[in-house]
């Protein structure tokens, strides 16, 4: 990582650990999956013999909006713990594409980028 200084590497991993930890409070308010990352429809509050149709319409709507949001976080969760994993590795700032350093004003724009602008 000889493109990047030892300053500017320590702003960059403050910059993915403070989204890390924003992100970790954000999955855990929409997060709807169990822990084995399957829903249990018993455990949403519809089980016995019969539920309000309306709470069970207002659930699978929440269920509906919530999935796609918890789907981007969770993934956008996956490339800022990558970038610092590859920041332990001195492996953090080349583009997955070309091999090429990923300038520093991309990363302060998404320190987690995995590609330069080139290859975004």
């Amino acid at each position: 990582m000889t493109h990047l200084t030892s300053e500017q590497l320590q702003t960059l991993r403050s910059a993915l650990e403070a989204e890390q930890a924003t992100l970790q409070t954000d999955l855990a308010e929409h997060g709807a999956k169990e822990p084995d990352g399957v829903w249990d429809p018993s455990s949403s509050g519809l089980s016995g013999e019969e539920a309000d149709t309306s709470d069970a319409a207002d659930q699978i709507e929440e269920l509906v909006t919530n999935v796609p949001i918890e789907h981007d976080l969770a993934s956008r969760m996956h490339d800022v713990t990558d970038a610092l994993k590859k920041i332990e590795r001195d492996a953090y700032g080349i583009c997955e594409v070309s091999g090429e350093e990923i300038p520093f004003d991309r990363l302060v724009a998404n320190p987690a980028a995995r590609t330069c602008i080139a290859h975004a």
